[in-house]
């Protein structure tokens, strides 16, 4: 099937979903399925404000506005990065209405030439927005007809071939440019150095998706009590995209099973039948983690070599699988290779490398109020 090769604006009444890597269909996946579309409509913040998290990114994001405002210019352009899920997408809307400028998204794989963006980029008027997820999926040449756009607000367009070709210089308006990506390191250095501000986002606290899933459950019309919130706020990942598809799953479940009311007690058993233990890890993540302590010993291991052992693609080992486990110290990345940690050990139950086995913890992430 032929991609999709159209933006959109803001104010579409239907905003397609931007296409994402082949990844397994997992309850914990981070990345948009097609039918949670208009329900991340209706949940995403409209200010900056009313966006849960991220307090660091928020303030300078709050002091580029407010300068940018001031002076009556556009904003500079802005990269995202960090793990799927965490609102790179929704943040782009939000600086456009607190800009009060439109917003047009695309995605890298969805501008496959050179004519393709060349006709995104006359058509956009000044100080608005292009929002291009995956940007470090960007062909080539494509990539080479943004440098200019992005520097100097002109697009320069070959006119004939070979002796008889001549270059036109087109002059655009003044927009913003704000990329997002999951792989900052794909990106060219020619790319990343026309943006003028870059900012991680990172892995949501509890208290953070606590109050996500509170404002979720307010806003789809659900009941749950405080022990309902923190069992699927802590089984989610520190992923809002997450913690709303467990919200939904466990609010089926409750209308089923428990006439509709969300308790701590509903939430655990139903995220039980999902598969999904209380430190947020599926059978992917314990069956990464089991086959590097029972096959190679715990590592170091490396990642083709995992996949392989896996059945599954590298991608979504680095992707999808590895980041959670990074963040919760279950796994280091060496030079040799992948390692297992104590803590992972200690997870799974299995005996340390010359201990003697203990009974599985329970256990927080790092750094999260337990």
């Amino acid at each position: 099937m032929a991609r999709r090769k159209e933006t959109m604006d803001r104010s579409s009444p239907e905003h397609p979903p931007v296409p994402e890597p082949a990844q397994p269909e997992r309850t914990i996946a981070p990345y948009r399925r097609p039918e949670e579309q208009a329900i991340e409509l209706a949940l995403r913040p409209q200010r900056l404000e009313e966006f849960i998290g991220q307090d660091r990114v928020k303030e300078n994001l709050r002091i580029l506005i407010e300068a940018a405002r001031a002076r009556g210019e556009p904003l500079d352009h802005l990269l995202f990065y960090g793990p799927p899920g965490l609102g790179k997408t929704t943040l782009a809307t939000v600086i456009a209405a607190e800009m009060g400028v439109p917003i047009r998204i695309t995605s890298g794989p969805a501008i496959e030439r050179a004519g393709d963006l060349a006709a995104i980029l006359t058509n956009l008027r000044a100080g608005e927005i292009l929002f291009i997820d995956e940007i470090h999926r960007l062909p080539r040449a494509v990539e080479e007809i943004l440098y200019p756009a992005m520097e100097d607000f002109a697009l320069d367009i070959i006119i004939g071939k070979g002796p008889a070709a001549r270059s036109i210089r087109l002059s655009l308006p003044r927009f913003t440019v704000i990329g997002a990506t999951t792989r900052l390191a794909l990106l060219t250095a020619p790319l990343r150095a026309r943006f003028g501000a870059i900012f991680r986002l990172d892995f949501y606290d509890l208290p953070a998706m606590e109050t996500i899933v509170r404002r979720a459950a307010r806003v789809l019309g659900v009941e749950i009590d405080e022990a309902g919130v923190r069992e699927i706020a802590r089984r989610a990942r520190g992923t809002p995209r997450v913690a709303i598809r467990l919200l939904r799953r466990v609010r089926d479940y409750a209308q089923v099973r428990a006439d509709g009311v969300i308790t701590g007690a509903v939430a655990a058993e139903a995220l039980r039948l999902m598969d999904v233990d209380p430190m947020g890890l599926d059978e992917l993540d314990r069956r990464l983690m089991r086959t590097m302590a029972e096959k190679f010993g715990g590592g170091p291991v490396g990642l083709e070599t995992l996949a392989a052992a896996l059945s599954e693609e590298p991608d979504t080992i680095m992707d999808v699988v590895e980041p959670y486990l990074l963040q919760l110290g279950f796994l280091d990345r060496t030079p040799r290779g992948r390692v297992l940690t104590r803590r992972a050990y200690e997870h799974l139950g299995l005996p340390y490398p010359g201990e003697a086995a203990q009974p599985p913890l329970p256990m927080e992430p790092a750094g999260w109020d337990g």
